[in-house]
């Protein structure tokens, strides 16, 4: 296991402004990141689709064995210390024990066709994954006590209504609406989020008054959303309403730390975003990354 200390961390207290940024594994190319109840966040990897569990307390990160080899795109963890990982181009999703790294469950998602399995957002029954390359979204159904489905039962919903997919990386994040009726998606590619009920894949488009939102990976906090807009350089704030059919950009958040920042993740009063640094590095086994630290506006 590959371990790891980050600049400025102190242990025995909760995080705060001495954390200003977490240091992640040379080479490990981090593309998301998600955070449970607890001061712990894990990190996928677009190199070989390894975990990193990382103590934001402490600052101390550990991987989680090496991945399957394909790269891990969006990751979400449950109640249960479960992380659920999307599987980009290799169409296919897993669970994690957020522990041991030991994997618990794979599915194929995509059935035919050009895929990338962007994002995943976890609701009380079950888990629903993007993909940005095909207009669907993919289900795994949780059973009694979360138990998790079997490979067949993965379901398919088509996404109909205002959204049309367009060359490029389409849907990419997604998030549950403030008041959890719905989820939430971006087109990245058009800059346009998404409200969409997940029982039909009926689309309907969130107006922005006029902004885009051309965001990878989302967070909820309350009635605020953020996306982190890589290809600018920034995190986008939006303001929403509890059901999630009208929002407001009220602020963009930039840093000049920032490199491609793809994901976003709040705990507290941080918010935790990882510099994919894809724009304009080449990676190698000793490219440095880095999870920036910073206050929630």
């Amino acid at each position: 296991m590959t371990d790891t200390r980050s600049a400025g961390a102190h242990g025995g207290a909760a995080p705060g402004p001495v954390l200003t940024a977490l240091r992640l594994p040379d080479g490990f190319q981090p593309e998301s990141v998600t955070i449970g109840a607890e001061p712990v966040a894990w990190f996928g990897s677009l190199a070989d689709g390894s975990l990193h569990r990382l103590d934001l307390v402490t600052g101390v990160g550990r991987t989680l064995g090496p991945g399957p080899g394909t790269p891990a795109a969006g990751v979400r963890v449950d109640g249960r210390g479960r992380v659920f990982v999307a599987g980009a181009f290799a169409g296919d999703a897993r669970v994690v024990d957020g522990e041991t790294g030991e994997i618990l469950a794979d599915y194929r998602l995509a059935a035919d066709g050009p895929t990338l399995v962007a994002d995943v957002v976890l609701t009380p029954d079950g888990a629903w994954f993007t993909d940005a390359l095909a207009p669907v979204l993919y289900h795994l159904p949780l059973g009694p006590d979360g138990a998790l489905p079997g490979p067949g039962d993965v379901r398919r919903v088509p996404l109909t209504g205002d959204l049309v997919y367009t060359e490029g990386l389409n849907v990419m994040g997604a998030e549950r609406t403030p008041d959890g009726t719905a989820l939430l998606i971006v087109q990245a590619n058009e800059g346009v989020l998404f409200r969409v009920d997940p029982r039909t894949g009926t689309t309907t488009r969130v107006g922005l008054g006029g902004e885009t939102l051309r965001a990878d990976g989302l967070a909820l906090s309350g009635t605020r959303l953020y996306g982190a807009v890589g290809i600018e350089h920034h995190l986008a704030e939006v303001r929403l309403d509890a059901a999630g059919t009208r929002g407001e950009v009220v602020r963009r958040v930039k840093d000049e730390r920032f490199d491609a920042p793809s994901a976003v993740a709040v705990f507290g009063d941080r918010l935790y975003v990882p510099n994919s640094r894809i724009n304009m590095t080449v990676p190698t086994p000793a490219t440095p990354y880095e999870v920036l630290v910073l206050p929630v506006p």
